[in-house]
């Protein structure tokens, strides 16, 4: 069967955090680059994967799937599902409540500090330093949730690895590529936690494949 078609480009975190999902899932897929600038995500071909015209987009046979964390869970339940223990109904609920937590509180407070610190200079516009400090705070007082959450676990949703903690991985990458990156030294279980899925063979991968863009 022929490998998923992953499109986007990998200077996107919500391109590889899929990424490092169907690497975990052992998933056989390829990333097709797309061309903003000829805006080349805007063409018929493309809003025929994604409607909205955004990136990313997985083809799978004649299945296409949009929407990052859909595009994650699509690759755990095909290649391996227990990445969100579905098999439990009180593991798979802590597994989709961390990933509601991720998108909603990480992310939503990371996003912003990453796209003033790291897009904006590269489109030729400024910092706004206030945004970034607004939104350091705020990941700050979620920091705090997740260092008692897993000074009680290994991982987020319990003892065990699961697509909940590998999608802070793409945008937390680029933490790291910002003046902020030792945010999460006040943090020592945060810190612990990221040490392990930095040691994940996936989580490697991707972060070698993000290190030209960052």
């Amino acid at each position: 069967m022929a490998p998923m078609k992953l499109y986007g480009a990998t200077m996107s975190w919500n391109v590889t955090r899929c990424a490092v999902a169907l690497e975990e899932a052992g998933a056989e897929y390829e990333i097709v680059p797309i061309n903003f600038a000829t805006a080349e995500h805007k063409s018929p071909e493309h809003l025929a994967r994604n409607p909205f015209g955004q990136v990313p987009a997985l083809q799978d046979g004649d299945l296409y799937v949009f929407e990052s964390r859909a595009i994650c869970k699509y690759a755990a339940r095909k290649n391996k599902p227990e990445l969100l223990k579905e098999g439990s109904l009180a593991e798979s609920a802590m597994v989709d409540v961390w990933m509601e937590v991720e998108a909603n509180q990480y992310t939503s407070a990371l996003n912003p500090i990453l796209f003033q610190v790291l897009v904006s200079p590269m489109l030729g516009g400024t910092t706004d330093q206030k945004v970034v400090e607004e939104n350091v705070e705020k990941l700050k007082k979620v920091l705090e949730v997740y260092e008692a959450r897993l000074s009680k676990y290994k991982y987020l949703a319990g003892d065990f690895l699961s697509l909940a903690d590998l999608n802070h991985v793409s945008a937390t990458l680029c933490l790291f590529a910002t003046p902020h990156a030792s945010l999460l030294d006040g943090y020592p279980h945060v810190k612990a936690w990221w040490s392990s899925l930095m040691e994940r063979p996936s989580v490697q991968k991707i972060a070698a494949l993000m290190k030209p863009s960052a």
